[in-house]
């Protein structure tokens, strides 16, 4: 007896909507990280500038 929700039987080619929506998700990410490691960079080297101004 074969199940309900078996994948094998819905599974459908990829449309192309569907690999450019993942391809801008992919981008995206990425982008949102490389802005996320500049700011960390920043706030380092902004913190350790003020450090050494103190001393």
């Amino acid at each position: 007896m074969a199940k309900a929700n078996d994948p094998g039987k819905n599974a459908r080619p990829v449309s192309d909507r569907e690999k450019r929506l993942k391809a801008a998700l992919k981008a995206n990410l990425a982008r949102r990280k490389a802005q996320a490691r500049a700011r960390s960079e920043q706030a380092t080297k902004t913190a350790d500038d003020d450090s050494a101004k103190g001393e």
